[in-house]
């Protein structure tokens, strides 16, 4: 599907690396991707911030930071890794604001993508 492919491109992600993680799939890799929006860790990193529990935060954070990983989305892994790390170490940070909403940015842009393609299909 060249216009995967071109999506991809104009998002910041390597095609090639990603469709090699789905066996060169697309119709698994957009069913992978379509399951995005639903999924629940970005809200469970924002609560569990606002709690000030570190612990759950690097959990949402860790999965989160694996399923953009897989998925190629690499502006949104880039994201969580600013704030994985912080969260590894459980000590307070004044800028966790700045850092979720990042990641929420960037987790809004990607499942834009997955709305983007639905378009294209």
């Amino acid at each position: 599907m060249a216009v995967l492919k071109e999506v991809f491109q104009k998002y910041g992600t390597d095609y090639e690396t990603t469709m090699s993680r789905f066996m060169g799939s697309e119709q698994m890799y957009l069913k992978i991707l379509a399951m995005l929006p639903r999924d629940e860790n970005l809200h469970k990193l924002d609560q569990a911030l606002q709690a000030g529990d570190y612990p759950a935060a690097f959990d949402a954070a860790h999965t989160l930071k694996g399923m953009a990983g897989n998925l190629g989305l690499a502006r949104l892994y880039q994201a969580v890794c600013a704030i994985i790390e912080p969260l590894r170490t459980q000590v307070p940070e004044e800028d966790w604001a700045v850092l979720f909403q990042s990641v929420k940015e960037e987790f809004e842009r990607a499942a834009g993508l997955v709305e983007l393609l639905k378009e294209v299909e």
